[in-house]
């Protein structure tokens, strides 16, 4: 309630800029959020074998990928405002003819365009927070950012789910029950690019002095030209091995969960919108284990907690074990993400933010997209028990190797450590 009513008491002295796009944000998340739940569910009621499904999220994150170092270059150098705006209102288009195409070449072409056009959000979501927001607020804005997002995201998964088993209670068939919702989802998505017509393309303008931020004990690369890319190079690198792990799990959890267990669209609904209400609960924990670890060690802790609990959900046959197994790897995988962003923004130029953004997000695509079809091609050879479970001990593997490479690149000196006093939230 503390956290609440603070963040409430400040949300009046945000720059009219962050007001906007966060109300921009929550609508484009509820859109996204329930095509994450609910598509793959679509194109399996379709008739289509799971190796379609790993096919069009590969192909949608290679598009996706593909746009993330142009689009954070002319961030840069142009209005990020006006690249917001196209990005939300294409993307809307995309997705509402998504909810009604069945054909698989459509499919195909649609995920393309989709995936050109979400990058827009994904890489200049961060810079244009960072240019409109003070250095010494950047912590708080970076998670409220990330919070919001989340909500936005159950809202949407859980809304659609619950909304395509109400549909179906007057008869619909599961197929149109899914398009219409689907339909509702694209729209919020296309209205997204209203508020961001009222945003400004005025930045705030702050000397990036050390000591000026929260998280100024951390040093910074943004020095010379060499270093700051350096401290990219390495970001993008651990950045990989995450998202390799992540490519093997995180796309296909709704279908983990129908094909083991056999629960409805609702309850995967509830427990995939569950697990983003764990997250949330997480980031606000974040800055109290950075003020006792350290940031880096706080990434580094997050992500090792949640191996038992990635392995656990991968090996059970009981609902409820892996349901809470997810929950907590969930939350405990995730709740580094505003942390991270925020030793990225403090370590590199204002000039370089966008494109930082870019190839980081770049490399986490690219390890997304390379492992649809090797999880496909998993379980359908060992099927749907053993497929599973292997695909799980991948990732975690992987999940291992790039927390030890981010400690061993960005640990902090002792000193550096002890000095922190980043507020908690």
């Amino acid at each position: 309630m503390r956290i609440i009513q603070q963040s409430a008491n400040e949300w009046k002295d945000w720059p009219r800029n962050i007001k906007l796009f966060f109300l921009a944000n929550v609508l484009y998340q509820i859109g996204t959020g329930m095509f994450g739940v609910l598509y793959n569910l679509y194109i399996k009621e379709l008739g289509y074998a799971d190796s379609m499904n790993g096919t069009v999220i590969s192909i949608q994150s290679f598009a996706t990928a593909l746009m993330f170092i142009p689009i954070g270059f002319l961030g840069d150098r142009g209005s990020r405002k006006k690249i917001l705006v196209i990005g939300a209102l294409f993307s809307g288009i995309g997705l509402m003819a998504r909810s009604v195409l069945e054909t698989e070449t459509g499919m195909y072409g649609l995920a393309i365009f989709t995936g050109l056009f979400g990058s827009f959000f994904q890489v200049l979501a961060i810079p244009f927070l960072a240019e409109n927001t003070l250095k010494s607020s950047r912590m708080r804005i970076f998670s409220f950012h990330a919070s919001l997002v989340l909500a936005a995201q159950v809202l949407g998964g859980m809304g659609g789910g619950f909304l395509a088993d109400f549909i179906q209670l007057f008869g619909v068939n599961q197929v149109t029950s899914l398009q219409m919702v689907l339909m509702v989802g694209g729209t919020c998505t296309l209205a997204a690019f209203i508020p961001l017509l009222f945003t400004t393309d005025s930045k705030i303008l702050e000397e990036d002095l050390p000591g000026s931020g929260e998280l100024s004990h951390i040093p910074t690369a943004a020095n010379t030209h060499e270093a700051g890319f350096k401290v990219i190079a390495q970001f993008a690198a651990a950045q990989l091995l995450i998202g390799l792990g992540s490519g093997l799990v995180v796309p296909y959890l709704n279908l983990y969960f129908t094909n083991r267990f056999s629960v409805s669209l609702s309850a995967v609904g509830v427990l995939i919108s569950l697990g983003q209400v764990m997250t949330i609960i997480s980031m606000l924990i974040g800055p109290v284990l950075v003020n006792k670890v350290g940031a880096v060690r706080s990434v580094v802790c997050f992500q090792i907690l949640s191996l038992p609990f990635l392995l656990l959900t991968g090996f059970t046959n009981i609902f409820s074990v892996a349901a809470i197994g997810f929950l907590f790897r969930q939350a405990l995988m995730n709740a580094a993400n505003p942390i991270q962003s925020s030793i990225l923004i403090d370590r590199v130029p204002a000039h370089r933010r966008g494109i930082a953004n870019s190839i980081t997000q770049t490399a986490f695509m690219l390890g997304w997209a390379t492992m649809g079809p090797v999880q496909s091609l998993l379980v359908t050879h060992y099927g749907s028990y053993w497929g599973y479970a292997i695909t799980f001990c991948i990732t975690g593997t992987l999940y291992v190797a790039s927390s030890l490479l981010y400690f061993w690149m960005f640990r902090e000196r002792k000193t550096e450590q002890n000095s922190s006093t980043i507020p908690a939230i």
